[in-house]
């Protein structure tokens, strides 16, 4: 029954995807703001699918330590899922992605209207001060800036890999940086079709300010993170522990 459902999501789920892309052309006439509220709408009706059909709930915490204003947001990643929600809990938003998801038709326009911070990995060493002059013209707009310290996507309980280059930025852009939690891999884990039902969280934590070192703020910012996503994931398999199961056997999968 996972199985079937998990499929049928992900059907409508792009069937969405494609529909409003091309519905929601006109919206790029107008400024970002205006298309980050068409991929609001196709948040909440993908979010809307995912409940009723997998029952995967969406839930926030401590939104009270997100400002209103601009900061850095750098989230633990297990799964698309996060990825798809952060964008209803900042007011506006800019995501550091790859240059490579700008060129893809249709797709790519959005991001480039949306004014997305993207990285063109091919210079290498160009790179990192190209991201930092991106960033902080985006935070001078007020913005916040999603970036994902790993990377990539990692399965749930892996060993944490962080990445220097939000170090950087912090130093660079000299704002808070706002820590984010989640157990999301245990319900939209990475590459896996099955979608297993339950209330994925997604907690902001208590914003790291400006002005420490970068080993400090690294260290913090790991030790913030990955404790309470710990927590988080130990809580949803002390209510499920047929999760626990399914995660047996996707780490002895992974390990062969």
């Amino acid at each position: 029954m996972i199985l079937i459902r998990s499929l049928l999501f992900i059907s409508l789920f792009y069937l969405v995807t494609a529909t409003l892309a091309i519905l929601g052309l006109p919206y790029l006439a107008f400024d970002r703001l205006t298309v980050q509220s068409l991929a609001r709408i196709w948040v909440r009706a993908s979010l809307w699918l995912l409940d009723k059909i997998c029952g995967v709930k969406v839930e926030f915490r401590g939104l009270e330590n997100l400002p209103q204003g601009a900061c850095l947001i750098a989230a633990k990643h297990q799964s698309t899922l996060e990825t798809l929600a952060l964008p209803l809990a900042a007011h506006d938003f800019s995501f550091v992605l790859k240059r490579e998801l700008v060129a893809i038709p249709i797709f790519g326009w959005y991001l480039q209207r949306a004014e997305q911070v993207a990285i063109d990995r091919a210079k290498r060493g160009q790179a990192l001060p190209d991201l930092n002059r991106q960033v902080r013209e985006a935070l001078a707009q007020g913005r916040q800036i999603i970036i994902f310290p790993e990377g990539t996507r990692r399965p749930t309980g892996a060993p944490a890999q962080y990445k220097s280059g939000v170090a950087h930025l912090y130093a660079a852009a000299g704002a808070a940086c706002v820590p984010v939690a989640l157990n999301t891999g245990l319900f939209w884990p990475r590459r896996s079709i099955l979608l297993r039902p339950g209330v994925a969280v997604i907690a902001f934590l208590e914003p790291i300010g400006p002005g420490l070192d970068k080993q400090s703020f690294m260290s913090l910012l790991e030790s913030r993170i990955e404790t309470a996503s710990a927590k988080l994931v130990a809580e949803a398999l002390a209510a499920d522990p047929s999760l626990e199961t399914a995660l047996a056997r996707r780490e002895d999968a992974a390990a062969h």
